[in-house]
């Protein structure tokens, strides 16, 4: 006697019959929304007399747009802003645009959005010892998505203000070592959305 086992049936909810065209409407919307968090959050800023770099809180709205969004779409929000910058447009700190001596900044916000995004996969398990665990790499990978940022930013201040590295350092790193650490560390405890892993 044989018996006929029929497929089961998929879901019409997989992500294969979502419509293209709203999949992409859906990652056009989350691009720009990551955008327009990096630029708002940057708005809080703190100018310095010394440096043409304000202290701002642009390299925690990008590690958190990349830790929420994940590196492909984190990466293509930074790429969104820094165009609209570069453009004139005026998202960067008081409400400005162009490319200014801390362009370079705005360009490390997409190697740290990247680094970020790969902080936002790194499971919680279970128990004390892989919690702290967890938390510790993504502690790790935050900070280092963070000094990333200081790589274009400090090459792209030295060939913008023509200073010795002695000045670049003291006016590009030094006032932003500490608040970098703590974004770092307010970061990594972001938690990305199911929906959008």
């Amino acid at each position: 006697m044989s018996t006929n086992m029929r497929p089961a049936v998929r879901s019409s909810t997989a992500p294969a019959a979502v419509p293209l065209a709203r999949r992409v409407a859906r990652e056009a919307a989350l691009i720009i929304g990551g955008a327009a968090a990096i630029a708002l959050i940057g708005q809080i800023a703190l100018p310095l007399p010394f440096t043409p770099v304000p202290v701002t809180l642009g390299t925690l709205a990008a590690l958190g747009v990349g830790g929420v969004l994940g590196s492909r779409r984190g990466l293509a929000a930074v790429a969104l802003f820094a165009a609209a910058a570069a453009l004139g447009a005026p998202v960067l700190a008081g409400w400005s645009g162009g490319i200014t001596a801390s362009f370079g900044y705005v360009l490390g916000y997409g190697l740290a959005a990247l680094l970020a995004g790969r902080a936002g996969t790194v499971a919680v398990g279970r128990g004390t010892p892989a919690v702290l665990r967890a938390a510790a790499v993504r502690v790790g990978l935050m900070l280092a998505a963070s000094a990333l940022v200081y790589v274009p930013g400090l090459l792209w201040l030295k060939a913008a203000t023509g200073a010795p590295w002695s000045a670049v350092f003291v006016m590009g790193l030094a006032p932003f070592v500490v608040g970098d650490l703590l974004k770092s560390f307010a970061a990594a405890f972001v938690v990305r959305p199911e929906a959008l892993r």
